[in-house]
């Protein structure tokens, strides 16, 4: 499952964009400027650029591509003497008309690549002083048993001088100045009727954005009335269980290891949970046949909590599967995080009437916001939609204006690159302090997201070296939290939310309990 070790590290170059899955490594030698046009030509033709959309700055495309600004500059302006683009000065490059649409579909091949030798890099940065939570939940018992469906409120719960518990953003790299600008826009120009009951799908600005902004970076294409605006992932999967109940669906296989939080969600929601295994070309589909569940949940751009990516050929496998009757569902919780690998296409793109797509902000901006939405196949659409509004009405107004704000204008796209060079060295840095303090350990997941998953030849089982970094004042998952079949033990440690210093000092703490209980 792509790991990495301290032997055999060197730089992986990549050459990728999320503006639109671009990968200059299809480009022909000395055909750039004509690759790069033709590719903006087709996003026009098939409605992943509308009109009204903005472009890329010029040297941010440049730059993401690794291409010289001119090549970028070239493509432009031959769109512009097409009459598709216009350049506006403070207002960038703008889509005018579109061409007619294409023949064929855009997304020719879904192959992916996987990172297998990250650079190193070291950020210094002051650590944060986390407040201790009254009434903290004992290391002992807080990791004796199966896990209960509390178990993350009181590792939340627990104080310790390192977090390393995975799925946590930088909440301090949050946009402040940008959300502020945003809302008072808002506010200033929405009329008054705006703040009254709206509809359950979530405001048509914000579906809007969301389409365009999917569109963009996960190369899918949708109507807004097909997106339903919910309270993240964890809303989509509590509306999403009798809906799939009441569709003769009793279970809903899941990757193994895979997301103990999911698997509570589902389960509370009174589905089964049966486990495939994975390997490194994702979901083993042989083995979600023999399950006989008719609905998977995949992570497949990014395999929580391994890193896997799903290949090209297990892609075309699962589309087998689904289109004899399957669904997947798919959660694509932290595909934008990206840093050593090309952008990956969701799934959704190859089967749409077989799929069901769930996204949220939680992990680019914040859980806080409570803003997530769903794309669910048509003959489930309007019994979500119906739970939706019975459960809550809709989601809050405003801040759907504001995001749908921050989408459109570029901000989100910025707030993306800031927190990608701050995610990598601390990333970078992680695994650094794994490589010095737990020599001989596996690290995967390297590639994207906001955590590693780091597995041990120790005789140790995971959930005493948890207890043990715990009391230590280092909190993590154990690997073993997120298995339901047997595995090797390990540790599943987030970093995105943590300076350097403070992720250097909880390896070398988790190093020093692992050496003292071997």
């Amino acid at each position: 499952m792509t790991p990495t070790t301290a032997a055999g590290r060197g730089n992986t170059v990549v050459r990728g964009s999320d503006f639109l899955l671009l990968d200059i490594g299809d480009a022909p030698v000395g055909g750039k400027a004509d690759w790069l046009a033709e590719r903006l030509r087709e996003a026009m033709a098939d409605g992943r650029l509308t009109v009204g959309s903005s472009l890329p700055a010029t040297r941010v495309l440049a730059a993401e591509l690794r291409v010289s600004r001119g090549v970028i500059v070239e493509a432009y302006r031959r769109l512009t003497e097409d009459g598709h683009l216009e350049g506006r000065r403070r207002g960038g490059t703008t889509v005018v008309a579109v061409p007619a649409a294409p023949s064929v579909g855009f997304l020719r091949n879904p192959t992916v690549e996987v990172l297998r030798n990250p650079a190193v890099e070291v950020l210094r940065n002051e650590p944060p002083r986390p407040a201790a939570p009254p009434h903290p939940p004992a290391a002992g018992t807080l990791f004796d048993g199966a896990p209960g469906v509390d178990v993350f409120d009181l590792l939340r719960a627990a104080p310790a001088r390192v977090d390393l518990t995975p799925g946590r953003p930088d909440l301090t790299a949050f946009p402040r100045a940008a959300w502020l600008k945003a809302e008072r826009a808002v506010l200033t120009g929405m009329p008054a009727d705006t703040l009254g009951y709206g509809d359950p799908r979530g405001t048509p600005q914000l579906r809007r954005a969301i389409t365009d902004w999917l569109a963009r970076t996960r190369g899918i294409r949708a109507d807004p009335d097909e997106v339903v605006v919910l309270a993240g992932t964890s809303q989509a999967l509590s509306l999403l269980a009798p809906v799939l109940r009441a569709d003769g669906i009793d279970a809903v296989a899941v990757e193994d290891p895979g997301s103990l939080g999911i698997r509570q969600h589902l389960r509370h929601g009174n589905l089964a949970t049966p486990p495939v295994p994975l390997d490194e070309d994702g979901v083993r589909v042989a083995a979600l046949r023999a399950t006989g569940a008719r609905a998977v949940l995949l992570t497949p751009a990014h395999q929580f909590p391994t890193g896997v990516v799903m290949s090209g050929e297990r892609r075309r496998e699962l589309l087998r599967w689904a289109r004899g009757g399957g669904l997947i569902l798919e959660d694509d919780y932290d595909a934008e995080h990206r840093y050593d690998r090309p952008p990956v296409p969701a799934l959704r793109t190859l089967l749409a009437d077989h799929g069901c797509y769930l996204g949220s902000v939680s992990k680019l901006l914040a859980p806080a916001l409570r803003i997530g939405w769903v794309i669910p196949p048509r003959r489930h659409r309007d019994a979500l939609i119906d739970l939706k509004r019975f459960t809550d009405l809709g989601n809050a107004v405003l801040p759907q204006l504001v995001l749908a704000r921050l989408m459109a204008s570029g901000d989100l796209e910025r707030q993306l690159r800031l927190l990608r060079v701050r995610h990598r060295r601390r990333r970078d840095a992680m695994i650094k302090a794994v490589v010095e303090h737990l020599p001989g350990a596996v690290v995967r997941g390297a590639a994207a997201g906001l955590h590693l998953t780091v597995t041990y030849e120790a005789d140790v089982p995971d959930t005493v070296l948890a207890a043990a970094a715990l009391g230590r004042g280092v909190k993590c998952h154990p690997l073993s939290w997120h298995r339901q079949l047997p595995g090797p033990p390990g540790l599943v440690l987030g970093y995105a939310a943590t300076p350097v210093a403070v992720l250097t000092e909880g390896v070398e703490a988790l190093g020093q309990a692992l050496r003292e209980l071997s």
